[in-house]
């Protein structure tokens, strides 16, 4: 026994001595998962799901990560990657009603479909070489197409219209690609507890796909140490943002639905991830209760605000922090476990109506025209009710207030789009591009070699009503090769993004709130934007039976040539006739002799032998009749060669 003890007791050293090297190596990683609850004005629930995970800077290239997914890390060093954005879409956000004028909907409302944009740091002739093996490692990892981003036609480089101004930018959409449970279980994967425990564990896969709008992004930068020797850490950030209808019986359309977690996802959370450094739940409150909100002074009227004439909630907040114009609670979900799992419900006693403050202009984007050989593209800009309210304003030199706004959207190269057709009207009036028009970049199109891209400045008077800006193109034509498979669907052209440089949203809360990645991000100030609807253009399409006619017909008169030739060819004429008049003269000859015999008797006359045709003059018959019979087969294939060639 004591020999036994001996021998296990190196190994214990030895375990003791890794485990402290793997830790040791890893201090400073950090995982955090929060959710936001937001009810909307139009009966709806907005669930923002938020993890962040920082790996801190390091000596070491192939160090092993704790809590860090060592995939993503290794995307970053192969392909030095300073900045990446990933996002999956299905569904448009509603910026009337679920707001346009926030940190959560500037970040998170994407365009639908796949969205992907990068800044490397590479020398600027590595920068096409690096998106493209980035594209293809990313559709491995999430199981999408994104590699189809590969192609010159299908990205852009922008400069200054897509807000993160560098000359190593490539941006790239894919507005067709379906999102499903595919990209959302790599994705879930990078998690440390992944969906098995904590506050992921809520995404059931029915429940967030059911919904009105949903957007998976995963977001990454590296953060320089500062010091020599030591490389960049990198800070992951995934969202998954879901608008869903919460499932009610109530016939009142004033009151607002009342819901709880488990109805929802259809789960509760039973504990926290135990990876995580802080798992929180926040409901935010907007409208009336927000402005409420502002005459509470004391922390203990603040926690009374919980249970109220207006709502009730199932859990009472651990805090309650107050905004602007909304109200936030915060739930801690250490304490909750399998017997007490953390189920929060909020239960509505009157009608509560308000409204979400939106950005400062509302745009829509169309086609005009008709046809499959030209057309024209539309944005139209119209001013909302928070417009006046807005700041950001800006003061020309001669006094005048403006509202700028930049519009970038990418062409793709069958969209021959003339830029000299650009027309600029406000107010319904046409103005010159002197007017309005402050900056514009153009990339023009290649044919099957580039897409084209369009930048520009707007300076508006800040009592516009509203603005248009359409520009004509032409429909390009297209190899037969290069049609999808629903080539009659028609072609998207990516959702055109307008955003405000100078306006940005943030919320001010009035607490210290360093240790929420969630809340420390709402308080720093977002670029507002929005995108467009994706437009769907039909192109001349070929009619894709007509090869598999030409092959069946070619092969049909191709069979019968060669069946033919071959049959007079191969064919013994004379012998078979023979054969055939030999058996038709047995199958009669039994009855005409005997008739003849009886005639012949009665008659008293000799019986007379059958008579037979010379063999001589049948054969030289059957002969000419085999050589017509080739002369008309080679003259019919002469005339097929001459006519099927090309001249």
């Amino acid at each position: 026994m004591a020999c036994l003890v001996r021998s296990w007791i190196p190994l214990l050293f030895l375990q003791s001595f890794l485990v402290a090297i793997a830790f040791g190596s890893n201090e400073g990683e950090e995982f955090s998962e929060e959710l936001l609850l937001k009810p909307l004005p139009d009966r709806k629930v907005l669930a923002h799901f938020h993890f962040e995970n920082r790996a801190p800077p390091s000596n070491s290239h192939g160090r092993n990560h704790h809590l860090f997914p060592k995939a993503i890390s290794q995307l970053v060093q192969k392909f030095r990657v300073k900045e990446m954005e990933l996002s999956f879409t299905q569904g448009r956000w509603n910026h009337e009603h679920w707001g346009g004028f926030d940190p959560l909907s500037s970040m998170n409302a994407k365009p639908v479909g796949v969205e992907l944009w990068a800044v490397f740091d590479v020398p600027q002739s590595q920068v096409d070489i690096s998106w493209k093996n980035l594209t293809h490692a990313l559709s491995g990892l999430f199981c999408a197409s994104i590699n189809f981003l590969e192609s010159s036609t299908s990205y852009a480089a922008p400069t200054w219209g897509f807000g993160t101004n560098s000359d190593k930018l490539r941006y790239g959409s894919l507005p067709r690609e379906a999102v499903c449970t595919e990209n959302l279980t790599p994705w879930l994967k990078l998690l440390p507890c992944r969906d098995k425990d904590g506050i992921s564990a809520l995404m059931n896969r029915p429940s967030v796909y059911r919904g009105f709008y949903h957007s998976q992004r995963l977001h990454l930068s590296t953060v320089e140490s500062g010091q020599e020797g030591l490389g960049s850490g990198i800070v992951l950030e995934q969202t998954l943002t879901v608008v869903i209808q919460p499932e009610t019986t109530s016939v009142e359309t004033n009151m607002q639905p009342s819901w709880s977690l488990s109805s929802l996802f259809g789960r509760k959370v039973v504990g926290s991830c135990v990876l995580a450094k802080s798992s929180n739940v926040y409901l935010q409150l907007e409208g009336r209760l927000g402005h409420e909100s502002k005459n509470v002074d004391t922390e203990i009227e603040a926690h009374k605000l919980w249970m109220n004439s207006d709502f009730d909630l199932s859990l009472k907040p651990d805090r309650v922090i107050r905004e602007s114009s909304s109200l936030l609670f915060i739930f801690d979900i250490d304490k909750s476990s399998d017997s007490e799992p953390f189920d929060l419900g909020l239960t509505w006693k009157l009608p509560s109506k308000w409204s979400c403050e939106q950005a400062p202009l509302h745009a829509s984007r169309f086609l005009m025209g008709s046809g499959n050989e030209r057309g024209a593209i539309a944005i139209l800009l119209k001013a909302t009710e928070s417009q006046e309210k807005l700041s950001g304003r800006n003061l020309t030199t001669d006094g005048r207030c403006t509202i700028k706004a930049n519009i970038f959207q990418i062409f793709p190269w069958y969209i021959k789009v003339y830029y000299h057709t650009l027309q600029i009207f406000v107010d319904q009036q046409q103005k010159t591009d002197s007017e309005v028009l402050k900056k514009i970049n153009v990339s023009p199109s290649t044919d099957k070699v580039s897409s084209g891209m369009l930048e520009m400045m707007l300076e508006l008077p800040c009592e516009v009503k509203s603005a248009a800006i359409s520009i004509e193109y032409d429909k390009g034509f297209l190899h037969i090769d290069e049609y999808p498979p629903d080539a009659n669907q028609g072609f998207d052209i990516p959702s055109a993004l307008i955003s405000f440089p100078s306006h940005h949203a943030s919320l001010d809360f009035q607490e210290e709130l360093s240790k929420s990645p969630l809340l420390s991000s709402f308080k720093e100030k977002s670029l507002v934007r929005s995108y467009t609807e994706v437009l769907l253009v039909p192109l001349t399409t070929p009619d894709f039976s007509m090869p598999y006619n030409v092959i069946t017909i070619t092969c049909t008169i191709f069979a019968l040539y060669f069946g033919s030739l071959l049959n007079v060819l191969r064919r013994r004429i004379g012998e078979e006739e023979r054969f055939l008049k030999s058996q038709a003269g047995k199958k009669r000859g039994g009855l005409k002799q005997l008739l003849s015999r009886l005639t012949a008797k009665i008659r008293g006359r000799p019986i007379e032998a059958p008579s037979s045709e010379s063999p001589a003059a049948e054969s030289s018959f059957l002969s000419s009749k085999l050589i017509f019979k080739i002369i008309l087969v080679a003259g019919a294939a002469a005339a097929w060669q001459y006519f099927s060639t090309d001249k």
